[in-house]
């Protein structure tokens, strides 16, 4: 025997099991339970559905053992196979219309073998992954759909309620309705106006009985009223008539021409399919807006499956169809009672379904009792709640009430695929006719011509364009703003075309584009630098720029080569910042040419940024003025050897700009364009700058910001932060950096919630136990992050152009005690450290420090983690081997970050490029 193996002895009692090796270990044995939570929603959703189920079977003619039985298998068959646990399906209202004129064009057995169909088609469909397709139908056409099945319930079951018999369409319905009023029966009135009455007041009833009363759904309510009611007065009304289960008729081979059955099958799919995925969605939805009960069902109940959900809807259509039941789809009342009433799995679905069967066939003489009239109320009003109003604000707010008008009327006249297929086609209209209507204006202020583009800009409105245009005077100063977010090729030539044209003339041309609030995005591209360059079709991410031109929200709709040239500006390829353009503070510093002398970079410096002078022109800021108004960084090494023409420029450009070839910098750098000539008009010699645009109030900014991740960010991140929510906070990481707003700690950090626990201050600074002198509030957080939160690293991160070093580099001993100064006396130990020759000083890699600021911004971030070193459980942590530390050192400027290595050097503390450090170390 191998001296490796295990021994066993003879007499051991457990069951030897056979398991392969490196294969996962087998699942637990898991005893099938119910939680009382589902029980309970099971009992309510079943309430609820049993008769709606028998009113939807007497709304459509069919048999009313039809709808017991769609409701039992949808909840059974669906509820165990389909992809949203939670969601209800068994036969919808919105499926009445369909089924009745199924009924009375091919009988009820041709109706059943439709369903089959339905069915293997929705299975087909599942198969194929294209469920995710169907909600690419516009929400107004779905939304029309359900409206238009309302108007048509609810006038088809007011005869019912009036004592008639409902004809087959709507214009026979209305045309009847005089007669049908002129011969009402009391009785039948009487019990649907009870029935009406106890559905609307039931949820109405206020205080703590209302509270108690709302737990029994309001449909069981009314009809069992209205049923107690005629039974105790002896009113003489047609009532449910259950007829014995051994003559139920059941599915049969379809009848009719082709055509009309594969049209058949084809809208039965369609509703069923359209309606149960909506249903799966708006599931998740009511699901996710309610945290509490999220927490409890997160573990059994995760996002709905469409591809599963509408292969589980075709296997119950499938089975509902052979068994002769109405077809099936998931029912938006009973799916949001289920939710409500605290199910936590799919168990609720189906044990409902049973509650169903049990009562289909133990519940019949009571079933019996019940008036048909009152079924028809119950149904007449979910047919009026499915013409929503907020469905029409809704439509209306997004422009597309005449898509959700001509739906409704298409399906309460034609029917219900002819009224879809109307409002697809509407749709389509109005999207095209939003993509080509295009309004362009043209008027003259104070010298200058202003050109607006509204909307966007094809080929369609390339004359409408031109005319404008032709029409502006030679020799002027032109404003064009293309306020949309698409130009397509022949617009691009068109304009570019005619502000060559223009320019040549004498005159010149401003483009401008929309762009995000704030910020100062202004792109230009040269049209052949990107040909030669071979790109034919770009993108950049965040922004949704396509050549030809297509840029999303927060990108400048001006398109590519031009841009307005100004004096000194050279063309550039690429925008590097776009991505980020949605900040409210960006502003966009473009790549430039590397000048030839030391006159040519004060040509091309921007705009923005002031000119750098000397150290003897540059006056000693206060604590407080470099601290709040910080200058312009001094320049690095880089900047100075591209200045100088060194080596340095070349490995800096390589770094720090987009490949290129040799020919095309030259070309790009022989193709400067002239400076734009001067506006007409009277000379001025020192004209002082215009005024740019209102800026917006800080805290509308902030509110529309906060809206905005609201809108866009908080659902996506919603089921994260609800999981660290229940589970609590456990960083691994305590990150000390500056309160600079520049230095964004999950950009540079790759982090996400949870992954930090943050402390920021004025200087990064870290007191030495026993001189917090009343602000104990760093050496708080070091104590919660290492003793309760057990972090296994600390990192302290400086940045270049520190407002706080150069404060307490330039602070004058005598002056008054600020509370600025009184915080900053905690960085003095970094002030000597880096005073003492007798030390090496703290370096970058390849590089010296450029001056006394960034020397001491390096020195501070090696002294802080001296400070830490002295805190009692940072000590302790280090000694048991649980906690590392570790020196950031962020230059803005570059936006490269370096780390501290830990080997120790002879020229003092090393900060590397992150990805040069040996990590390992």
């Amino acid at each position: 025997m191998s001296a490796c193996a295990p021994t066993r002895t003879t007499h051991s009692t457990r069951p030897e099991r056979n398991h392969p090796a490196h294969s996962p270990p087998p699942a637990p044995h898991r005893r099938f339970r119910i939680a009382g939570a589902d029980v309970s929603a099971s009992i309510a959703v079943f309430l609820i559905a049993l008769p709606l189920s028998l009113g939807i079977a007497l709304a459509t003619g069919a048999p009313l053992q039809a709808g017991l039985v769609a409701a039992a298998v949808g909840g059974i068959v669906a509820g165990w196979i389909a992809g949203a646990p939670l969601q209800v399906s068994g036969p919808a209202a919105g499926l009445t219309v369909v089924t009745a004129d199924l009924i009375q064009r091919y009988g009820w057995r041709t109706t059943c073998a439709i369903t089959v169909l339905a069915g293997l088609t929705q299975l087909g469909l599942g198969c194929l992954r294209v469920a995710r397709t169907a909600l690419a139908v516009s929400p107004a056409i779905v939304h029309g759909m359900l409206a238009g099945i309302g108007v048509t319930i609810a006038v088809a079951q007011l005869h019912v309620v009036l004592g008639g018999t409902p004809q087959s369409s709507v214009l026979d319905n209305l045309r009847a309705l005089p007669a049908q009023l002129a011969g009402l029966q009391p009785a039948a009135l009487a019990v649907s106006a009870l029935t009406l009455t106890l559905l609307l007041l039931w949820p109405r009833i206020p205080g703590r009985v209302g509270r108690l009363a709302r737990k029994v759904p309001a449909a069981l309510v009314a009809v069992t009223g209205a049923t107690a009611t005629a039974s105790l007065a002896g009113l003489t009304l047609p009532k449910v008539d259950l007829p014995s289960w051994s003559s139920h008729a059941l599915a049969g081979l379809p009848e009719g021409p082709v055509l009309g059955l594969v049209a058949a099958v084809l809208t039965t799919t369609l509703v069923c399919s359209v309606q149960s995925l909506l249903g799966a969605v708006a599931v998740d939805k009511l699901i996710s807006s309610r945290p509490d009960l999220l927490s409890a069902r997160s573990a059994r109940v995760g996002r709905s499956d469409l591809d599963r959900e509408l292969l589980g809807q075709g296997a119950a259509n499938i089975v509902s169809g052979a068994l002769g039941g109405l077809p099936v789809a998931g029912v938006a009342v009973r799916s949001s009672a289920n939710v409500h009433a605290g199910a936590v799995s799919r168990n609720s679905t189906m044990l409902h379904g049973v509650l169903v069967v049990v009562a289909a066939l133990l519940m019949v003489p009571i079933l019996d009792l019940i008036p048909l009239a009152s079924l028809a109320a119950l149904v007449m009003a979910v047919g009026i709640q499915m013409v929503s109003l907020h469905h029409i604000r809704t439509v209306t707010r997004h422009r597309e009430v005449l898509v959700y008008a001509v739906t409704t009327l298409g399906v309460v006249i034609l029917g219900v695929l002819e009224g879809v297929t109307l409002g697809i086609a509407v749709a389509v209209a109005v999207a095209l006719h939003r993509l080509a209507r295009t309004r362009i204006t043209h008027h003259e202020k104070e010298g200058v011509h202003h050109v607006h583009v509204r909307g966007q800009l094809t080929f369609l409105a390339v004359p409408r364009l031109s005319r404008i245009l032709h029409l502006v005077p030679q020799a002027t100063h032109v404003v064009v703003e293309l306020d949309g977010s698409f130009m397509d090729h022949a617009a691009y030539e068109a304009l570019q075309d005619w502000q060559k044209t223009h320019t040549a003339r004498g005159g010149s041309v401003e483009l401008t584009g929309r762009r995000s609030a704030g910020t100062g995005l202004n792109t230009g591209t040269d049209l052949e630098a990107d040909t030669e360059a071979g790109v034919g079709s770009r993108t950049s991410a965040g922004t949704g720029f396509h050549f030809g031109i297509d840029v999303g929200e927060g990108a400048s709709a001006t398109p590519p080569a031009l841009d307005p040239a100004r004096a000194g500006e050279v063309p550039i390829a690429d925008c590097r910042c776009r991505p980020w353009t949605p900040w409210r503070n960006h502003q966009c510093e473009v790549p430039r040419e590397t000048p030839e002398t030391p006159e040519a970079s004060q040509v091309s410096q921007p705009a923005h940024t002031p000119q750098t002078t000397t150290p003897a022109e540059t006056p000693a800021p206060t604590a407080l003025t470099a601290l709040t108004a910080q200058p312009a960084e001094a320049p690095t090494a880089a900047d100075t050897a591209q200045a100088a023409g060194s080596p340095e420029t070349a490995r800096r450009r390589e770094t720090t700009e987009s490949p290129r070839s040799a020919t095309e910098s030259a070309t790009q750098s022989k193709s400067r364009r002239p400076e734009r000539p001067t506006r007409p008009g009277p000379e001025r010699q020192s004209e002082p700058e215009q005024p740019g645009p209102s800026v917006e109030p800080s805290g509308r900014r902030l509110v529309r910001g906060i809206s905005a991740f609201q809108r866009n960010t908080a659902p996506l991140v919603r089921g994260e932060l609800a999981r660290l929510a229940r589970e609590g906070q456990r960083p691994t990481q305590l990150f000390l950096t500056c309160a600079d707003s520049r230095l964004v700690t999950s950009m540079i950090t790759s982090s996400g919630p949870g992954d930090l626990f943050v402390v920021r201050n004025v200087g990064n600074l870290v007191p030495s136990p026993g001189e917090e002198s009343g602000d104990d509030s760093v050496a708080a957080a070091i104590e919660y992050a290492v003793d309760v939160l057990k972090v296994r690293s600390i990192t302290v991160c400086g940045h270049s152009g520190c407002g706080a070093m150069q404060a307490l580099l330039h602070s004058e001993p005598g002056a008054a005690r600020t509370p600025l100064q009184r915080w900053l006396r905690h960085g003095v130990p970094s002030l000597k450290r880096m005073a003492d020759d007798g030390r090496p000083h703290a370096r970058l890699a390849g590089r010296a420090p450029v001056d006394a600021v960034e020397q001491l911004c390096l020195t501070n971030v090696v002294q802080q983690l001296e400070h830490l070193r002295a805190h009692e459980s940072v000590t302790r942590a280090l000694r048991d081997g649980a906690l590392e530390l570790h020196g950031l050192y962020f230059h803005v400027g570059e936006a490269q970050t370096y780390l501290l290595s830990e080997a120790a050097t002879d020229d003092g503390e090393l900060f590397g490029h992150v990805g040069e450090v040996d990590m390992s170390a």
